[in-house]
């Protein structure tokens, strides 16, 4: 999975699974069910305060009292997120499908909705598939739009995508214009299409994943989305660049300029380190210099290495040579390591600080300890990938000086 696609593993809506503290559930049951009600409130209030033991025991007590349907159907999902809160998920499933089984219009479809995602997470997705099914025919635009989601991501863990396409299809549906839209279908709306979007852009889909954002940005704002919109616009752009860098012919007419290719190259090795994928970023630098246009390829070198200090001669002097570091420079740019090469080169810095510092601050006089300690710190590099070519650029700089080389082979390792 690439930094900017988003997840395509979510394990349902970001909304709650339906809680036993409902302010909603203090409503009028019905004639029949006053104590059986006050035991919910009781409960309710139990739960509110972390006494979850103490408030399944009187969800128990409201259901044991035989009372209104509708009271019974809510302590029964009181008892089921209770107890599903507590541990107890065996105890907390068969009180949901108690619960759905009365086939209460208000609190059946909030226990389907909670059965099938404790299913979902203990990978029972038989039985949640079913769940969500029965839950189609429970609640209103709302849970249909939730029932059609479960579905959807059912559907393309078995592989059948057709299928989940459809679902998917009818969980992103909208009510008529004018029609009014819950929270929870808004919420289901979003999620199904983050969902969605994140699984098209990992399938190589953009355009399909930006249709998806946006029907899940026509219900509201949501930063989530909007970060997947931007990496639909990203995948469309690598590919329109990638295509710029890459004609694929070998017609010098129908390839373009080389100061197009340069840029080309350079933006798309950008886009593709930032997506995420700094080995892809530096086979696009790699390809462009390569190339087999000699034009070009100087145009990508040129781009590469245009933020580099060059250090400068005095004047009368003949120009500088190319700094032995700048081929590590090179690659660290082309493979997005520069903080990596930074970070070694600070860490020698400090390293070779701190051995030439103790004795200076130590007041060490013994000609023997001061070259002890310098050699040390002349060997710090060493380890290095780039450690080496150190050494080589110091030898060959003394000889330049000397005349000759006066170094012993091996210096400093093996002096």
């Amino acid at each position: 999975m690439t930094t900017t696609s988003g997840s395509s593993a979510r394990p349902g809506p970001s909304d709650q699974p339906p809680q036993a503290i409902d302010p909603e559930d203090v409503e009028d049951t019905g004639t029949g069910g006053g104590d059986a009600a006050d035991l919910c409130d009781q409960a309710r209030d139990l739960a509110e305060n972390g006494h979850l033991k103490r408030a399944a025991k009187l969800y128990r007590q409201a259901v044991a009292a035989d009372p209104h349907p509708r009271v019974r159907a809510r302590a029964l999902l009181g008892l089921a997120v209770v107890q599903d809160q507590r541990g107890d998920l065996v105890a907390a499933r068969e009180a949901a499908r108690r619960a759905l089984s009365t086939e209460d219009a208000r609190y059946a479809p909030r226990a389907a909705y909670h059965l099938a995602l404790s299913l979902e997470q203990e990978d029972a997705h038989g039985e949640a598939a079913r769940v969500w099914e029965r839950l189609l025919g429970l609640g209103g635009a709302a849970y249909s739009a939730v029932a059609r989601y479960g579905l959807a991501r059912e559907a393309e863990l078995r592989g059948e995508h057709t299928e989940a396409e459809e679902h998917w299809e009818a969980a992103l549906e909208l009510p008529p214009e004018g029609e009014p839209m819950s929270r929870l279908h808004a919420t289901t709306v979003q999620d199904a299409a983050k969902d969605l979007a994140g699984r098209l852009l990992e399938r190589g889909r953009p355009e399909a994943a930006s249709v998806a954002v946006e029907r899940g940005l026509a219900v509201g704002d949501d930063p989530g989305l909007r970060l997947l919109r931007a990496a639909t616009h990203l995948e469309r752009a690598i590919a329109d660049v990638a295509a710029v860098a890459d004609p694929g012919t070998d017609d010098e007419h129908a390839r373009p300029e080389a100061h197009t290719s340069g840029a080309a190259v350079e933006l798309l090795a950008g886009l593709l380190a930032l997506r995420g994928e700094p080995d892809e970023a530096a086979r696009a630098w790699r390809a462009g210099l390569e190339s087999r246009d000699t034009r070009t390829s100087e145009e990508v070198r040129w781009r590469l290495r245009r933020s580099f200090a060059r250090p400068g001669g005095e004047d009368g002097e003949e120009e500088v040579p190319e700094p032995w570091w700048e081929g590590y420079l090179e690659e660290a740019v082309a493979t997005s390591s520069a903080p990596v090469l930074a970070g070694e080169l600070f860490a020698t810095v400090t390293r070779m600080h701190a051995l030439l510092a103790v004795p200076v601050v130590e007041g060490e006089a013994r000609p023997a300890a001061l070259r002890a300690a310098m050699e040390q710190a002349l060997r710090t590099p060493s380890e290095l990938v780039w450690g080496e070519d150190v050494h080589v650029d110091f030898r060959r700089r003394l000889a330049e000086a000397m005349g000759q080389d006066v170094l012993p082979e091996g210096w400093p390792d093996g002096s």
